[in-house]
């Protein structure tokens, strides 16, 4: 495969240094297991999961075969006034993973598609409840949404921001829940339940009736693994409960077994009312979305429309596109059959083990990790996010994947790696953070 600059040039890149990637590039050709080979032949250990996306490892036939029988019989149709089996059967294998009242399912392509539905579905439930004064949206410093202008409003990352000023107004930024007293805390943190007290002061300025959702990543995934302290999700449903708030669970990098469970709303024992979902709902072999749905919420817009009429004005000419739909009932299978999800809490212990063998590592400030999950905070450079940038391409060029955020690496290898890949992750990353200059 040639990777001359000039073959690079016309692919602008998203999330990417384009101008130093095609003076260096890193191209990828296969996928196989745990494992990339790059176009010189390098095999390379894939500590993200891609991007959370492949907890199956890369290459499954099993999805390949039914893609293919998907295309064969019935390549494309809209979900506009129409269906196909496929969509159907999805949705009740997803909501078989919800809690008992949350049955109803809405299909996007994206993670980013999923949080701008969700929003619109709070939107249209609390527009057909009459109260229309519900505008304001709860979100979360370090929270990262997608890049849809609803997910972007949501985005507690300035950088993701900052160049767009177009945003949805009206959103209240809970704090992180980062503490320096919580540093190298493995699992949930001590300290930290009472940031949840942020939402109850915004119900107390702008009053219960003006806030319609609350937006919340159980784990803060991009930001690099922020788990959150004992106590604080269930305060948060606690007030949620009390003043009326939509609680909505982005999920897209901790669904499907990432914390040993389904889902981790599971994990930590507190329901939301909405759930968002992505990556691996396919093993990221397609591009899919969705949004799972409290029976009440879906029941409340669709009785309030006339009967015959259209109920949510929203959807994508891709909603439940029937290629995504067989890879994601192969993905679901493979989960099952193979207890990847029981397999990922089992492992836990080690992959924990071996990340927060390395705070030892001068340049490392920070290690969280729940699950198979960490965050790995490095000391910056000369200026926020250089250091990060080196690091990875460093990483790459010694055979591992690792995704950033800034200087912060994120680990979460895929549900099929055993112990000796978590020790490899760990070798190659003290190796190459070792071998940085200070």
């Amino acid at each position: 495969m040639p990777t001359a600059a000039n073959t690079l040039e016309h692919h602008w890149m998203p999330f990417t240094a384009n101008r130093d990637f095609k003076a260096e590039p890193r191209i990828l050709v296969e996928g196989d297991g745990v494992w990339f080979t790059d176009n010189r032949g390098q095999k390379i250990l894939d500590g993200s999961s891609a991007l959370f996306c492949s907890a199956a490892g890369h290459g499954r036939s099993e999805i390949a075969e039914a893609v293919r029988d998907q295309l064969l019989k019935l390549d494309y149709t809209t979900s506009f006034q129409l269906g196909h089996p496929a969509a159907f059967e999805l949705a009740r294998a997803i909501s078989a993973l919800m809690p008992k009242a949350m049955n109803h399912v809405f299909f996007a392509n994206s993670g980013s598609e999923a949080v701008d539905t969700a929003m619109k579905i709070a939107m249209a439930y609390w527009d057909a409840k009459g109260e229309t004064a519900r505008t304001h949206f709860v979100s979360r410093e370090r929270g990262y949404h997608g890049v849809n202008i609803g997910g972007l409003s949501l985005s507690g990352l300035p950088n993701n921001r900052k160049a767009f000023g177009g945003v949805i107004p009206g959103v209240l930024f809970l704090r992180h829940t980062w503490l320096e007293e919580n540093s190298f805390s493995r699992g949930q943190p001590g300290a930290g339940a009472d940031l949840a007290e942020d939402l109850a002061r915004f119900v107390d300025d702008h009053g219960a009736d003006a806030i319609a959702a609350c937006f919340i990543e159980p784990v803060a995934g991009s930001t690099g693994c922020l788990v959150p302290p004992k106590g604080y999700l269930e305060r948060i449903r606690e007030i949620c409960d009390d003043a009326g708030i939509l609680l909505i669970f982005d999920e897209v990098i901790c669904g499907f077994g990432r914390l040993g469970t389904p889902f981790s709303m599971e994990a930590f024992g507190v329901e939301p009312d909405m759930v968002t979902m992505a990556k691996a709902i396919t093993n990221g072999a397609i591009p899919m979305g969705a949004v799972a749905v409290r029976d009440d919420i879906y029941e409340t817009v669709v009785d309030a429309a006339p009967e015959g009429a259209i109920e949510l004005f929203h959807g994508y000419t891709f909603s439940a596109h029937p290629a995504a739909c067989a890879a994601a009932l192969a993905a679901l299978q493979i989960y099952e059959k193979e207890k990847l999800f029981e397999r990922a809490g089992q492992l836990s212990g080690a992959f924990l083990d071996s990340v927060f063998g390395l705070r030892d590592i001068e340049l490392i400030s920070d290690i969280r990790g729940i699950g198979l999950i960490a965050g790995i905070d490095i000391t910056p450079g000369e200026r926020p996010g250089a250091r990060g940038a080196e690091l990875q391409k460093r990483l790459f060029a010694n055979g591992l994947h690792i995704k950033f955020t800034g200087d912060t690496a994120v680990v979460a290898p895929p549900l099929v790696s055993d112990e000796t890949h978590f020790d490899q992750i760990a070798a190659i990353l003290r190796a190459t953070i070792e071998d940085m200059p200070q």
